[in-house]
This record gives structure tokens, C-alpha cells and sequence, in this order.
């Protein structure tokens, strides 16, 4: 080729061109244990999820936080998240770091949901250590608590969208499947084995001797599960750099390279052809010909920019999230309230009678026992992500989607109608083909919708791409928020259902009901790809 290195690589860029190989060429084939290793992000973030629920209303109890204060706590995180998700996701979709798009808000967030899990956890044993007035400890134990709380959730909550982009930026439309399944398997066993350490205890232990207080038991073990994880999973799949592919691409047009000029030439993602082995199909990025490509990441990233995005989606995009709403709605208000409803309702104990009363060590009971059925929730949600790959070919995404909301409505209808211990832990199976579903079939969707745009754009050469500023990254996190959207409903509105049927049982009908209202949506106005 060239003599010289920069010749080189002109004279390749030159070749790809005239072999017309700027189409939407797939990445290459990763290997399942790539992908294993990509899973690894979810098992960590699950074990914390698990170890939030099964601790943080006794580490709130235990600080005196006052009852009026719950809300604050509960709902301040969802609706940050849900204002912030998409303006997350575009930065991601333009973000011109060395390290990659995706991989720098991954670890940013990372590192939030240690300090959030340090701060709840740790935080009233060092503001006792400090602080010697009881009412100073007191307030300042509160603030400290709250404000990990909120900080985990909110981290905890965005981190999932940066993940899925991750996946689909390096991985082939099958390998997205495959991805996704080792995702949903990975967070069940995460979420398992979260609930299991929470219920052993670690008060007649050596282990739990030695490190002191539950709270600081179960933070030794977050932080270094999350830190393993977050490390294999940043090490898992490289990135290629969007700021070399912006410099490099402003090198191709100097005037002693006239054969790049052109427009068949001004693709997006040419430098990944000779890094990678592959094009990432995202062209929009560097379109414009007045502008330079850092220019335009830059000038995308306007709340302006990003607001017309969201509002000009396409209307299976919109149909999506609202299916995707309706499942976690009906989800998070079993799976909140599950423990005091098997307390209450299954059990027959009292949360409010005195604490060395029967009653109140029945509710206990019936509380240890519901955690035990959340277990059992995310080591089904393992089996059925694996038994997914299986059904997809016979039912196919259509029939998994409305399979997963009919069973979850069914099983949570039957556990509100005939409360029994037996055939209520039966049924926590249910809750885990719920919990797989929504984790692999809307992202499954997503990547068939990107697959099915960029197949229209290879074979329409003269079509200019999508000029609304979308991104793979916008449209995870537009999903994403409605995660955050169901988290305000149930914080907001079950409450109020509670106190006025006067019975936690409303909870599991409300559940039941708008599960099988999703399940007439997902196969009314979801739209699948052939």
C-alpha cells in the first residue's frame, strides 16, 4: 500500500470505498464468554437491588426517619430519573471519550451506587462515632440516610440504560439476543443470591463478629461484588472511541485526499471498519458537511435537540414504552408490598401491634417467609430467561411478551383471591417469568426496530437517515424511564389505595389488573418485526 503509515491508512479508506463496503455490516461474532462477562454489570447491580430491599426499610426504621418523609424518599429518585434518563442516554449516544460512549457513565454511575450503599449503610454508625448531641445525631443520621438512599436508586435506576446501549453498540443482531438472555439469567441469580445473604444470620457468625453490625456486613459484600463485577464487565467488549473517529474523519477531508469528499463517502463509522472489522450503523453523526463531526455530537446535545427526539419517536417506539409501563407498574406493586402482604394477609399478623407481642412475631414470620418467595422469584426469572431461547422460535417475541403478563396477571389474581403459604410461594414463579420478560423482550424489540431501520437504509442509498437526533442510547433510555414513571405511580397512588380499602390486599388485585390490561395491549398495539 502507502509507504508511510498515514498513507496507509488513506489508501484503506480509499479501498473500502471503492469496494462499497460503507453498508450496515453486523460487529463480529463474540464469544459466549464475552457476552458472560458483559452479563456480569446486571448480577452486581441485582445483588445490591437485593440487598437495598431486603435493608433499607430497617435501616430507615432505625434512624427514626419520620413516616411523612417516606414519600420524599421513595418517589425523589424516580421522578430525577425520569426527567434525567433521556438526557443520560444522549450524552452517552455523542460522548467522545477515549474510553468508549457508553463505558464512562457506566463506571460514573458504578461509582454512585457504591458511595449511595456507603452512605445508607455506614452512615449512622459515623455520625455516632462524630457526633455527640442526640438531636444533632439524630438529623444528621436522617440526612445521611436519605441522601444514600435516593443516590443508590437513582445510579442503580440510569445504569441499566448505558448497559443495553453498551450491548448493542458491539454486539450482532444475534448476539443482542443472545446478550439479553444472559442479562435476565445473570440478574435472577444476582437477586438470589442477594436475598439469600440478607437472610442468613450473620450475628452468630465469626465472619459477622469480625466486621461488626448486619448493615456493615451486607456493605462489605455489596461493594465487593459490585466492584468485581463492574470491573469484568468494563473489561469485557472493547468500545471504539467516537473522538478518534471524529478526528480521524476531519483528516479525510484535507484537500490531498479528494476521492473522501464525496457524499457516498461521508459515513459514520469508517475508522471502525479498520478497527473493529465492522461499521457501527449510526450515519446521522457525521452527515453534515459544514460542520465538524465534534461539532455536531456537541451541538446534538441541547435539551431542545433531545426533547424534539422523544416527541417526534416513531409510534411502535411510543406503543413500546407504554406496554413496557404498564408491566413494571404491575410489577413493582407486587413485588413492594409482597413481604407485608404475606405478613398481614397470609400470615395474619399485625406490623402495629407491640413488638414482643404474638402478633407482631407473626407478621415477622410471614415477612422472613416472603423474602424467601422473592428468592424463589429471581431463581425462576434465571430458569425462564434460559428456557426464552427455547420458546422465541415456537411463539416467538409476540407470544413471549403477552405470555409473560398473562401468567404474572393470572398468578398474582390467584394469590389475592386465595391467600395460602403454599400456593402463594408456588406462585412467586410467576413473578420471575414476569421479571425475565421485562428485562429481554422490550430490548429484544428495540434492537428488531434498529435492525429493521438500518436494513431500509442499506437498501435505499439515496434516503437521508434520521435527522431527530435518535440513538440507540436515547431510545434504551426512553424505555428506561418508564421504569422510573412506574416507580412515581406506585409510590403515589398505592399508598392512597392502601388507607382507603384499609387491606394490603388491594395491592396484589391492582397488580393483577393492570397485568392483564398489558397483556391486551402487547398484543393489540405492539408492533412485531417479521
Amino acid at each position: 500500500m502507502g509507504s508511510n503509515v498515514g498513507q496507509a491508512g488513506t489508501h484503506v479508506y480509499r479501498t473500502l470505498a471503492e469496494d462499497g463496503l460503507f453498508g450496515s455490516v453486523e460487529p463480529p461474532k463474540r464469544s459466549t464468554g464475552k457476552l458472560i462477562m458483559h452479563s456480569m454489570a446486571m448480577f452486581g447491580r441485582e445483588f445490591c437491588y437485593a440487598v437495598e430491599a431486603a435493608y433499607v426499610t430497617p435501616v430507615l426504621l432505625s434512624v427514626g426517619l419520620p413516616k411523612s418523609l417516606y414519600s420524599v424518599v421513595w418517589l425523589l429518585s424516580p421522578v430525577l430519573g425520569f426527567l434525567l434518563q433521556p438526557v443520560v442516554g444522549s450524552a452517552s449516544d455523542h460522548c467522545l471519550s477515549r474510553w468508549g460512549r457508553r463505558r464512562p457513565f457506566i463506571l460514573t454511575l458504578g461509582i454512585m451506587m457504591l458511595l449511595g450503599m456507603a452512605l445508607y449503610l455506614n452512615g449512622d454508625a459515623v455520625i455516632s462515632a462524630l457526633v455527640i448531641n442526640q438531636r444533632s445525631k439524630m438529623i444528621w443520621a436522617i440526612s445521611i440516610t436519605m441522601i444514600g438512599v435516593v443516590l443508590f436508586d437513582f445510579a442503580a435506576d440510569f445504569i441499566d440504560g448505558p448497559i443495553k446501549a453498551y450491548l448493542f453498540d458491539v454486539c450482532s443482531h444475534g448476539d443482542k439476543e443472545r446478550g439479553l438472555h444472559y442479562h435476565a439469567l445473570f440478574t435472577g441469580f444476582g437477586g438470589a443470591l442477594g436475598y439469600l445473604l440478607g437472610a442468613m444470620d450473620w450475628a452468630h457468625l465469626k465472619l459477622g463478629r469480625v466486621l461488626g453490625t448486619e448493615f456493615q456486613i451486607m456493605f462489605f459484600f455489596s461493594a465487593l461484588t459490585l466492584m468485581l463485577c463492574l470491573i469484568i464487565h468494563l473489561c469485557s467488549i472493547p468500545e471504539a472511541p467516537l473522538g478518534d473517529v471524529a478526528k480521524d474523519f476531519s483528516q479525510q477531508q484535507a484537500p490531498q485526499d479528494p476521492p473522501l469528499l464525496s457524499d457516498e463517502m461521508y459515513e459514520y463509522g469508517s475508522i471502525e471498519k479498520v478497527k473493529n472489522g465492522y461499521v457501527n450503523p449510526e450515519p446521522e453523526m457525521l452527515r453534515e458537511k459544514n460542520k465538524s463531526p465534534v461539532e455536531q455530537a456537541r451541538s446534538m446535545m441541547t435539551m431542545k435537540s433531545l426533547l424534539r427526539a422523544l416527541v417526534s419517536m416513531p409510534s411502535h417506539y411510543r406503543c413500546l414504552c407504554i406496554s413496557h409501563l404498564f408491566g413494571w407498574t404491575a410489577f413493582l406493586s407486587n413485588m413492594l408490598f409482597f413481604t407485608d402482604f404475606m405478613g398481614q394477609i397470609v400470615y395474619g399478623g399485625n406490623p402495629y401491634s407491640a413488638h414482643n407481642s404474638t402478633e407482631f412475631l407473626i407478621y415477622q414470620r410471614g415477612v422472613e417467609v416472603g423474602c424467601w418467595g422473592l428468592c424463589i422469584n429471581s431463581v425462576f426469572s434465571s430458569f425462564y430467561s434460559y428456557l426464552q431461547k427455547a420458546l422465541v422460535s415456537y411463539i416467538g417475541l409476540k407470544g413471549l411478551y403477552f405470555m409473560g403478563y398473562l401468567l404474572f396477571g393470572l398468578g398474582t389474581g390467584f394469590i389475592g383471591l386465595f391467600p395460602n403459604v403454599y400456593s402463594t410461594l408456588a406462585l412467586c414463579t410467576m413473578f420471575g417469568v414476569m421479571s425475565s420478560t421485562l428485562y429481554t423482550v422490550p430490548f429484544n424489540l428495540i434492537a428488531e426496530y434498529h435492525r429493521e431501520e438500518e436494513t431500509e437504509r442499506e437498501e435505499t442509498p439515496g434516503r437521508s437517515p434520521d435527522s431527530s437526533g435518535r440513538g440507540k442510547g436515547v431510545d434504551c433510555a426512553a424505555l428506561t424511564c418508564m421504569v422510573q414513571l412506574a416507580q412515581i405511580l406506585v409510590g403515589g397512588g398505592l399508598g392512597f389505595l392502601v388507607n382507603t380499602a384499609g387491606s394490603v390486599i388491594v395491592v396484589v388485585i391492582t397488580a393483577s389488573a393492570v397485568a392483564l390490561i398489558g397483556c391486551c395491549f402487547v398484543a393489540l398495539f405492539v408492533r412485531y418485526v417479521d
